[in-house]
């Protein structure tokens, strides 16, 4: 079954009190940024008892950092649903042990080692993300999605509680994905979160999981749930709300599972559709 255009839903107000909008490619516009008509939306969603909540593979002080002035009492989804926030309250962390964090890394490196792709690795820990690859290409990319970033010798050496391993792939990630970590996908979840990123997480540990646990503490239903997504890292999450959205411009497997389509990014689709569900 493919999405229904979203034009057919009847104009709101509809009884919804939690919204989810991944980032990249989702509320994001074509810059990477936060479209300028989001913060007055956003203004009348809080005044109408509307939780809007961020659901990224991004880090937590990444996301903090873009919402501003409502960074300390916010709700967020970040590193693709290991670490949940709600109204500023932690109410979910997943890890990963370190002797499984130490066998991505083997994996990682060698596939690199061997010339077959040009990766890099990101270990998303609680405090700070770490790398050890220092170019400045992918530095850049690093930086895009993790504002707390350390360069470091040895990977293995980390300390830190780790939620996820990152890999950036400067070619196509999906295939990489596979080739590389598909022996982990039986035990973890291996989710290509974008065209050059794949995340490789703890198996019960994914943006689903994550607003599940947000519609818990908040006590909110998947009939008062909106969630909005563009690529398979926010696949599964699409099952949490009956109003689930693919952009126009998502993966078609994300077409497939959703209720509707929304504009694209480009277009602010998420708030195009905001404006409809609730009546403002």
């Amino acid at each position: 079954m493919s999405a229904q255009p979203w034009t057919q839903i009847p104009v709101g107000p509809h009884d919804i009190k939690l919204v989810v909008a991944d980032m990249d490619g989702t509320l994001l516009d074509e810059h990477s940024e936060i479209p300028e008509e989001f913060w007055p939306m956003l203004d009348r969603m809080n005044e109408q008892g509307v939780t809007f909540v961020p659901a990224s593979g991004r880090q937590l002080a990444t996301l903090k950092s873009m919402f501003g002035h409502i960074a300390q009492n916010g709700s967020y989804i970040a590193e693709n649903g290991n670490m949940v926030v709600s109204h500023g309250q932690v109410v979910n962390v997943i890890d990963i042990p370190m002797e499984e964090v130490h066998c991505m890394l083997d994996a990682a490196r060698d596939a690199y080692q061997q010339g077959k792709y040009d990766i890099g690795v990101v270990v998303c820990g609680l405090d700070r993300a770490y790398v050890n690859r220092r170019d400045d290409a992918f530095l850049a990319e690093c930086r895009k999605y993790y504002h707390e970033l350390e360069i470091v010798d040895d990977l293995y050496a980390v300390q830190d509680r780790v939620l996820k391993v990152a890999v950036f792939d400067f070619d196509e990630a999906e295939p990489m994905a596979h080739a590389v970590f598909g022996g982990f996908e039986q035990s973890h979840q291996v989710v290509v979160s974008g065209k050059h990123w794949v995340d490789i997480m703890d198996r019960d540990a994914d943006k689903k999981q994550g607003v599940i646990a947000l519609q818990r503490a908040l006590g909110v239903t998947p009939a008062q749930t909106a969630v909005f997504g563009d690529y398979l890292n926010d696949l599964l999450m699409l099952d949490t709300g009956e109003w689930s959205f693919a952009m126009a411009n998502a993966h078609p497997d994300l077409k497939r599972a959703a209720h509707y389509e929304a504009p694209s990014n480009a277009e602010h689709g998420v708030l195009q559709v905001l404006h409809h569900l609730l009546g403002v």
